[in-house]
């Protein structure tokens, strides 16, 4: 062979051998990467080629799916009472992908998850038929908070105390996610550009302002560090106070109230400004915000499973700053379900039972493939002696104080109001918030809820947590006491 030949030879083997290279690299690594691109049509068109699993709610699902008449997406998702379990659920569509629960269990739901499949499925790559999501929510506890928020703007959280189990999870004004499923486009734009936020889950992922309701981490920094050896002990406290470092004159709701040197118990009984503002200084930042981490503010993975918005609480503040901490003002904010984490830790004698929303995981023979139930966390938030003084001074509030409006014949209930000013100057109308608990008198039946109510039709001088928050979290309690 001459010399050309073989060079030729050479070179058209190297090409041969260029392009094997190349079509295994396509067909078995950007192959892959196309085919799991969130962007290819392809996998839309393949996850609504067959019926989804469901999402369980007291043991009926509040989802389906129904073959459609035309175009590439041979199934839609339904919903049974979108609205009322929006917050649950959230959407799925093949435009506009999935949220909440629907998008955290995506590829159980849609028969995708490797769990789902057995091995001769593996080999064959044959898809598994989808598993279900089956919640802790109770349906009349849901029900109850829904028809009780009505046509108010704000959320609740209700929690068992002692299972961690999350029963209810309402925010309003809702939405119906059935009419996402198909991809409508006009409903879509009118839902994003809503100013009301329907879409937003405010019960999970919308901190606000907590107001009042903080007194109660503060009050429990106080114990469990000795500033006060009991919620009956004196406070130092003047009235009125002025913030450290001003000439601002920190006012009470009431003037009339008892508030100077007022006892832990009776500052929460009249919701007292001047004592927590007092207090939170007393101890100092860096003491009120280990307490309020020990409940779960500034975690930034509080995954129930859907990952809720982190709760803060500031740093690196002045005197006068930390002092409008202590009334839950200032750069704080909470979610509802951050305040229902508090009462449930009072409420089960110090310790948080990491909270959930979703009770198992199965597939579609109901084998269970996961059971969230037996996998939670307990730690001790304060002490049982702290705990239970907390629960007495609660039920002082509901009882005697500004919370009567949480009161429920047969049960013991305790609770703290809270009234959180926002915009400038408090120039808007405030947020009213209550967080409680309840135990029954006849059966070992418990719950925590926390309320807020953003906006409703009630005059300014007309919102308080008592007024407009105190009643959804007494039917919540109620349903969850009564079921």
């Amino acid at each position: 062979m001459n010399k050309t030949i073989r060079r030729a030879s050479v070179f058209t083997l190297l090409l041969v051998l260029a392009l094997l290279v190349r079509a295994t690299w396509v067909q078995f690594y950007e192959g892959r990467a196309l085919a799991e691109d969130k962007d290819n049509r392809r996998n839309a068109i393949e996850q609504y080629a067959y019926p989804l699993g469901n999402i369980i709610v007291g043991g009926d699902a509040v989802t389906g799916s129904a073959r459609t008449s035309g175009g590439d997406l041979k199934y839609k998702r339904t919903y049974t009472d979108g609205s009322l379990y929006s917050a649950v659920t959230g959407f799925s569509s093949q435009v506009f992908g999935a949220t909440q629960l629907e998008g955290v269990y995506q590829q159980l739901l849609d028969g995708t998850d490797n769990r789902l499949k057995n091995p001769l499925d593996t080999v064959t790559g044959k898809r598994s038929d989808p598993g279900d999501v089956i919640t802790t929510i109770d349906p009349d506890v849901q029900k109850a908070a829904y028809k009780a928020l009505g046509d108010k703007k704000g959320a609740a959280v209700a929690i068992d105390p002692g299972t961690g189990k999350i029963l209810g999870v309402v925010s309003t004004p809702s939405y119906d996610p059935s009419v996402l499923s198909a991809g409508d486009s006009e409903a879509w734009n009118k839902l994003t550009k809503d100013a009301e936020k329907p879409m937003t889950n405010r019960a999970l992922r919308q901190p606000l302002p907590p107001g009042s309701t903080f007194k109660l981490v503060v009050a429990a920094a106080a114990l469990e560090d000795g500033l006060y050896s009991s919620v009956d002990e004196k406070t130092d406290s003047e009235n009125p106070y002025t913030l450290p470092g001003t000439t601002t004159v920190l006012a009470n709701e009431s003037k009339s109230a008892p508030c100077e040197n007022a006892t832990i118990r009776v500052a929460l009984q009249y919701s007292c400004n001047n004592v927590f503002a007092k207090m939170a200084v007393d101890l100092g930042q860096d003491k009120v915000k280990e307490m309020a981490e020990k409940f779960g503010f500034n975690d930034t993975s509080q995954d129930v499973p859907v990952r809720a918005y982190t709760s803060v609480y500031p740093s690196d503040m002045d005197k006068s700053s930390t002092a409008l901490t202590g009334i839950g003002q200032f750069d704080v904010t909470a979610t509802p379900l951050q305040m229902a984490m508090v009462s449930a830790a009072i409420a089960n004698g110090g310790k948080l039972v990491s909270p959930h929303m979703v009770s198992q995981i199965s597939d579609a023979n109901g084998d269970v493939l996961e059971n969230y139930d037996d996998d939670t966390e307990s730690k001790e938030i304060v002490g049982s002696s702290t705990a239970e003084q907390l629960q007495s001074a609660m039920r002082t509030v509901v009882e005697e104080g500004t919370g009567t409006n949480a009161r429920i014949d047969g049960a013991t209930v305790g609770g703290k109001t809270g009234t959180a000013q926002h915009g400038e100057n408090n120039s808007k109308t405030p947020y009213a918030w209550f967080t409680s608990y309840a135990k029954s008198d006849s059966s070992d039946k418990e719950v925590a809820v926390a309320v807020v109510v953003e906006q409703s039709d009630a005059a300014r001088s007309e919102v308080s947590g008592n007024g407009l928050a105190a009643p959804v979290a007494e039917a919540m309690m109620r349903a969850a006491l009564d079921g």
